[in-house]
């Protein structure tokens, strides 16, 4: 009866993902007049000729042009009937090939006749999809603490746009104070949501903190001896602010995320361990959270590495490929994310000793 119990809420709950995420990808399929910006409906494309096109460096490609047939579908011009020449390049580096039954932003022009140039895709029913499948694992697996971890998902970012926009208020002027109080807040706040108001809470929140301020310490120390050599800040692009109290902000919300998470881990394991059993010494503590730090210090480590360094490859391969060499390359497109992934690597060490630590110190056995 039991087996049958659970395949049954499981076939539940399938269905009930199915049904919520084709209810949200319907929903926003048709939201479009929700947008003050016009949005064009592709309903026939016609390709046109195909131009070869090569440089110095022997690099090839090819540029087609299509002429779009459709309709606007929002806007006083709903409904009108549009057609849009359109071009783009076998490598898509720049351009979009747009095909029947997509959506796009346009901008129109009224002069001498109304006619149109497309801005971009409308891409909100993939992004609606990926969240409503995000949304619906979480409550699956986590039941009611899903709602808290969405909750302080949810919260972070609206915190985050505020911090942006203050930042872009204020010119850049504070984007270091902005930044180190939004991330004590982040912290704060997803803590006490996914923990709760306890010792572990408190223990794990200590250890982010110091861990995150004593990583920026160190980056800010080894910046001054070494004079900032090596950094090529002018990497960031289209940055109309200076660049590295910037780049330190960016450092400082990464090292935070990435410490937070193994904070969490090594806390609660080192409370249960104490928990069932309570004769362990600090001493001992403080050497399992080591223990449990080695194990997961690694992966943490070369996960961050991928993320920071994966975002930089496709630039760094146009620029060899139009015949930069692999130190410009690496300088001017892999350095910052390779420096982030350093300084986040210390944070993650940091963040061993300190929660092994502070658990050893404060961690008692009767508490959960």
């Amino acid at each position: 009866m039991k087996a049958k119990l659970t395949s049954k809420m499981t076939w539940v709950q399938i269905i009930g993902v199915l049904l919520f995420c084709l209810v949200a990808v319907f929903l926003t399929a048709h939201d479009d007049s929700l947008y003050t910006k016009p949005i064009f409906q592709v309903t026939r494309v016609q390709n046109g000729k195909v131009t070869k096109m090569s440089d110095e460096f022997h690099n090839t490609d090819y540029y087609h042009q299509q002429t779009l047939y459709g309709h606007i579908t929002n806007g006083k011009h709903a409904g009108e009937a549009l057609t849009i020449q359109n071009s783009f390049s076998n490598s898509g580096a720049m351009d979009h090939e747009y095909k029947p039954n997509q959506k796009l932003f346009i901008i129109l022009h009224t002069k001498p006749k109304l006619h149109a140039t497309v801005k971009d895709l409308k891409r909100d029913v993939p992004i609606v999809l990926l969240l409503a499948l995000a949304v619906s694992l979480l409550m699956i697996v986590l039941k009611v603490h899903g709602v808290t971890v969405i909750g302080s998902i949810a919260i972070n970012t609206l915190l985050f746009w505020g911090a942006v926009k203050l930042d872009h208020a204020n010119n850049g002027a504070a984007v270091i104070p902005i930044f180190s109080i939004l991330a004590v807040i982040f912290c704060f706040i997803t803590l006490f949501l996914v923990m709760g108001w306890n010792k572990k809470m408190l223990v794990t929140l200590s250890a982010v903190l110091s861990a995150t301020a004593i990583t920026v310490l160190l980056t800010l120390l080894v910046f001054g001896v070494t004079h900032e050599r090596g950094m090529y800040y002018e990497s960031m692009q289209y940055v109309t602010q200076l660049p590295k109290p910037l780049f330190l902000a960016e450092v400082l919300i990464g090292v935070l995320g990435a410490v937070m998470d193994e904070a969490t881990d090594i806390v609660a394991s080192l409370a249960t361990l104490k928990q069932e059993r309570p004769e362990l010494s600090k001493m001992q503590i403080f050497t399992s959270g080591r223990q449990i730090g080695k194990s997961i210090m690694g992966p943490l480590i070369n996960v961050l590495f991928f993320i920071f360094m994966a975002e930089t490859l496709p630039m760094t391969l146009l620029y060899l490929k139009n015949g930069n060499t692999w130190h410009y390359s690496f300088s001017m497109n892999m350095s910052l994310g390779m420096t982030s992934s350093l300084i986040s690597g210390i944070g993650i060490v940091l963040t061993v000793i300190l929660s092994s630590l502070f658990a050893g110190l404060w961690i008692k056995g009767d508490e959960r």
